[in-house]
C-alpha cells in the first residue's frame, strides 16, 4: 500500500489540479501556491476522514496541520498513531 504521504499527494493532485504541482515540495504551502482555500480544506477534511478512517476535530483544522503535503502526512500519521509518514 502506498505511504500516507503518497496517498495524500495523489489525492491533492487529482482533486485540485494546478500547474504548481510540478514544482511543489513536501513542505511547500498549498495555500500560498493557490492550490487550497477554505473550501478546499473542508474537501480535504472529508476525504481524510473517509480515506484514513479518522475524525478531524474542528480545533485541529489549522495551517500547521493542513498547509502542505508534509504537514498533512504528519497530522494523519499522528491521528493513526504511526511514526513518520506511514511508510
Amino acid at each position: 500500500m502506498p505511504s500516507i504521504e503518497t496517498r495524500i499527494r495523489e489525492y491533492v493532485r487529482e482533486a485540485f489540479p494546478s500547474p504548481e504541482h510540478a514544482v511543489m515540495e513536501t513542505e511547500d504551502s498549498l495555500f500560498d501556491a493557490g492550490i487550497l482555500d477554505s473550501i478546499g480544506v473542508m474537501t480535504v477534511v472529508a476525504w481524510l476522514e473517509t480515506e484514513f478512517s479518522i475524525m478531524v476535530d474542528d480545533d485541529e483544522v489549522l495551517p500547521e496541520n493542513f498547509d502542505g503535503i508534509g504537514p498533512l502526512s504528519r497530522y494523519v500519521s499522528a491521528k493513526l498513531g504511526v511514526s513518520g509518514s506511514g511508510e
